[in-house]
């Protein structure tokens, strides 16, 4: 069974090396477009609106996608206060319980996100006038990311035969 939790794990680490990298695609856009606001806005003789609407749908993706970065190292909210007090067995199956939960909450904001993202392409943005839909796929994404994450951690955690998590095993 341990080899399910190995290769659970090896997934995990794969989806968050990809999404870890978009991330940071993402801040460095975020960075010059925010760089490039300030530039125009006090030094530059030109009349671009469009880098303060890009740069809160970039970060609005960046902060959606890196939910999944912390769900593959457990290192999202919780309180381990009373977690940590149970026994390992008692703790393997409430973070599997606790998986499942959160995966169902993710499982709907990917299914109305899809439904967000369709009425979307109907609405135009204030100020580049793009259609909504394409900054609103981000919501979908992330929770399809997210759905990912949490299933292949809570395989990990449950098929690992030595008790160690995900988080503690990415740490050695």
């Amino acid at each position: 069974m341990d080899i399910y939790a190995r290769k659970a794990l090896k997934w995990s680490q794969k989806l968050n090396w990809v999404v870890e990298r978009f991330c940071v695609a993402l801040l460095v856009v975020l960075v010059l477009d925010v760089w490039l606001g300030v530039m125009v806005r006090y030094v530059l003789p030109m009349n671009w609106t469009f880098t303060e609407e890009l740069a809160r749908y970039l970060m609005i993706w960046m902060a959606l996608l890196a939910v999944s970065c912390g769900i593959s190292r457990r290192e999202h909210i919780g309180v381990l206060v009373i977690f940590e007090r149970f026994p390992p067995t008692t703790r393997k199956w409430l973070a599997v319980a606790f998986d499942v939960i959160a995966f169902a909450f993710f499982a709907v904001i990917f299914f109305y996100g899809i439904g967000f993202v369709e009425r979307g392409f109907g609405r135009y943005t204030m100020i580049a006038q793009i259609p909504k839909g394409y900054p609103f796929v981000g919501v979908p994404l992330a929770a399809a990311c997210a759905c990912c994450q949490l299933a292949l951690v809570a395989v990990h955690d449950f098929f690992s035969s030595d008790g160690i998590t995900a988080a503690e095993r990415a740490e050695i």
